[in-house]
């Protein structure tokens, strides 16, 4: 008797699965692929990097190619591979499983950004396409060449900036699913440790991400409406645009780092048969990193002129961050010391990590201190320690990652002598690119050069050693590609637990069920190794009632949203602003978010309990605010400096008191209406519940329309491109403008909600978390009211 067999589904059936899924596990494993591409497309620029200075004189490249090359090569691996592989790709597959949930806390915000996060790649790369080709200024894109430059610059900007909105999302997104939807009897000290990690880095972005935000949205205004706080014309500071932007993007080495410390403590406990050594040490350094990583930023502006003080006090922080990080690093050899090793191709990227970090470290502390970094500022020898850090840091990890659970993503198992020829080609090709590159820093060879004279003592040799290096790297990649392919094609099914883990994603099946686990889990967790606890102990798992598993509905509305503010950001980067298509693709954007807001999330009533007691829309939106109070924090920051050094002085003509002091009337008056509003629900009286919301949008309409008839009477007596008080003035207000106008929109689908009777008094995850940002916006107006209008 024949059996029948499930007929394979086609492709416009997978490709609509994988544009509606709102599934963890798909999700991470689209963001892991992308990731994971976008890494080979940054090494096939390194390469190109390297043929160009592997001899003198080269002219494979123009300066011009070379400068975009190496923009989108630093922007590529940085911002679309090792921030993603490590937290929203491994992150997103394997945090629910780890804690034991069905799916994140929230299902479709998660699939919006990682379209959010493919559109950013796009916008980057599309750049090439459009007159003026890809930027060339160096992913750092420093004042004030970034606005004299082509228009690839703009692509990149809106590039980081829709990012930036996904990835704050995203971080939002997994504190809130650490925080509510760990198994019930799962303390947060009995976490894995590479949970533990992603929550790490994902405060730490949710606080420094303001920085590049700052940096980013001040560059896209002056090169659209010449708006600047930057332009020493108007009595702006260029060193201003430095603090903002590396107020991030060095805390961001930390967010690129803190997730593969996780992951080498998960590989490295379970390939050595130990639990971890010094777990609560391991997770107090980690928190160690989150605090110090916002202290060190200037160490990159110490040849920039700054007093002495402030060069002492961030050598100082630059050198005491070695110490968690060192305490992360002994807790590794720690875990390795004496255990039964198993040496599989993961663990052999832990051992690589552990040389290749260390020598990246102790050359980091070398760079703290001063007098040091004024020798090797700018030279090959910061580019040689970056990559150490990065490469045979971060990417390392990101490898022993990828292998490690590889056969839980795809159900298949790979060939180890591959894995293992991957990773000495990587390790050999490595070593051989940066080493050299540490003395062509003390021969006093810069950064950026796209070439070099022949008669420098050292340089053509050392040269084109680090290029041989680069292509024994690219082969590696190759053999990489290779076993991924050979794996997926002809590799062996995948046992449910390959390497005897101990952790909760190792008790699911080889790839996981949409639902993750037929078992109900014991509410006892010794450790954070449960399955070595209830194996000792001698527990019986149970299989799960069917009736109790309930998964969100597939949406395709997420998608959407993310194409059309996609669509908005490249009318916005390609034409002057403000242009017709920006407001057509807005409008539609706007339609998806009322259509997202009115679609069921599940298709039956369901009770969510959470660990905290908080719904998942007020977890996600409190730690979303942060980034918010961050990015008001930065730019009223540096308004004040501007203002107290005397550089932005308010015209003669300001806007007027009495206008401010209605539109704080008017914003007051609505908090406490939105307050009584969802008290009135809380209590189940739904026809004043609604009245109250109705008045607070309206009351909010007030204030926008009070505000833009300032704006237009204002700009009519000072201008923002003559005028730095007033460029600070546009750009807060008009900021905290576009707040307001979010607010009053998630209201408004509040609104909508209760008119169609999905608000319960049980079920108001919209109404929690639009109060919640409206009430941010009114707190950030006093303050405005303040420093604009009264000082």
């Amino acid at each position: 008797m024949a059996i029948a067999t499930k007929p394979k589904a086609g492709f416009w059936a997978i490709l609509w699965d994988l544009l509606t899924t709102v599934d963890h596990k798909k999700i991470g494993l689209l963001y892991t692929a992308t990731a994971f591409f976008a890494f080979a497309l940054a090494g096939v620029f390194s390469l190109l990097i390297r043929a160009q200075l592997a001899v003198p004189n080269n002219h494979l490249l123009t300066g011009e190619q070379y400068n975009q090359i190496l923009t989108l090569h630093g922007a590529t691996m940085l911002f679309f591979f090792i921030i993603q592989a490590g937290l929203t790709g491994f992150g997103n597959f394997v945090v629910p499983l780890m804690l034991g949930a069905r799916d994140v806390a929230l299902p479709r915000v998660n699939a919006f950004s990682y379209w959010a996060f493919l559109g950013a790649i796009i916008l980057a790369l599309m750049s090439y396409l459009f007159p003026g080709g890809a930027p060339s200024v160096g992913w750092t894109f420093y004042y004030p060449f970034s606005v004299q430059s082509g228009s690839g610059v703009s692509f990149y900007m809106v590039a980081i900036l829709l990012l930036g909105f996904s990835s704050l999302l995203g971080n939002a997104n997994f504190i809130a699913t650490i925080y509510n939807l760990r198994a019930q009897g799962m303390s947060m000290w009995k976490m894995p440790m590479y949970v533990w990690s992603v929550f790490a880095a994902s405060v730490l972005n949710l606080f420094s991400l303001a920085g590049l935000t700052s940096a980013t949205l001040l560059v896209l205004l002056e090169r659209k409406i010449g708006l600047s706080w930057f332009n020493p014309d108007v009595g702006g500071d260029p060193v201003l645009f430095q603090q903002f932007f590396w107020f991030y993007s060095h805390p961001t080495v930390y967010v690129m780092l803190l997730p593969y410390l996780g992951i080498l403590a998960e590989v490295a406990s379970t390939f050595s048969r130990k639990p971890l050594f010094g777990y609560k040490q391991m997770v107090w350094a980690q928190m160690g990193i989150v605090v110090l990583g916002t202290m060190v930023w200037a160490h990159h502006m110490f040849t920039v002129g700054e007093s002495t003080i402030f060069q002492i006090a961030f050598a100082f922080f630059t050198a005491l961050i070695a110490v968690p990080t060192g305490v992360k690093l002994f807790n590794l050899i720690g875990t390795l010391w004496a255990g039964h090793l198993q040496m599989k191709t993961p663990l052999l990227w832990v051992l690589g990590f552990i040389f290749n970090f260390l020598l990246g470290g102790i050359t980091g502390v070398m760079l703290s201190m001063t007098p040091l970094d004024y020798h090797f500022q700018d030279s090959y020898f910061v580019v040689a320690h970056f990559h150490n850090v990065l490469m045979a840091g971060s990417g390392f990890g990101a490898f022993a990652g990828l292998y490690y659970w590889w056969p839980k993503m795809t159900g298949r198992m790979y060939d180890e002598r591959l894995g293992r020829l991957h990773f000495w080609l990587f390790l050999v090709g490595y070593l051989t690119v940066f080493l050299p590159q540490y003395a062509l820093g003390f021969l006093g060879m810069p950064r950026r050069y796209y070439t070099y004279n022949a008669d420098i003592a050292g340089w053509p040799e050392l040269n084109l050693i680090s290029t041989i290096g680069a292509f024994i790297l690219g082969l590696g990649g190759l053999v990489w590609i290779y076993a991924m392919w050979k794996s997926l094609r002809s590799g062996g099914k995948a046992p449910d637990n390959p390497w005897g883990g101990y952790t909760l994603e190792w008790l699911t099946s080889s790839p996981p069920k949409a639902h993750n686990f037929d078992v109900a889990l014991p509410k006892d967790f010794p450790s954070e190794r449960p399955l070595y606890d209830w194996a000792k102990k001698g527990v019986e798992l149970k299989p799960e009632d069917p009736s109790h598993i309930h998964l969100p509905n597939s949406s395709f509305w997420p998608f959407y949203s993310a194409a059309t503010l996609f669509a908005f950001f490249v009318s916005v980067a390609a034409l002057s602003v403000p242009n017709v298509w920006m407001w057509v693709f807005l409008a539609l954007f706007v339609y998806g978010l009322i259509r997202w807001a009115l679609e069921d999330e599940y298709s039956h009533p369901v009770e969510h309990h959470t660990l905290s007691g908080k719904s998942n829309a007020w977890m996600g939106m409190a730690w979303f605010i942060v980034s918010e109070v961050g990015l008001f924090a930065i730019l009223i920051a540096g308004y004040l400096y501007l203002r107290l050094t005397g550089a932005a002085v308010p015209p003669e003509e300001r806007p007027a008191l009495g206008l401010a002091l209605l539109n704080t009337f008017f914003l007051v008056s609505s908090s406490f209406t939105v307050h009584f509003a969802h008290h009135d629900l809380r209590r189940g009286r739904f026809s004043p519940f609604r009245f109250g919301l109705l008045v607070t949008i309206i009351l909010g309409v007030l204030f926008f329309l009070v505000q833009a008839y300032e704006f237009y009477q204002f700009h009519h007596h000072s201008s923002w491109q003559e005028n730095l008080w007033t460029a600070t003035f546009f750009t807060i207000v008009g900021l905290h403008g576009l707040h307001v106008v979010i607010g009053g929109f998630g209201l408004i689908l509040a609104y909508l909600q209760a008119l169609r009777g999905k608000v319960t008094q049980h079920h108001h995850g919209t109404l929690e978390a639009a109060s919640m940002y409206w009430h941010l916006v009114d707190a950030v107006w006093l303050v405005i009211v303040t420093i604009f209008y009264v000082w």
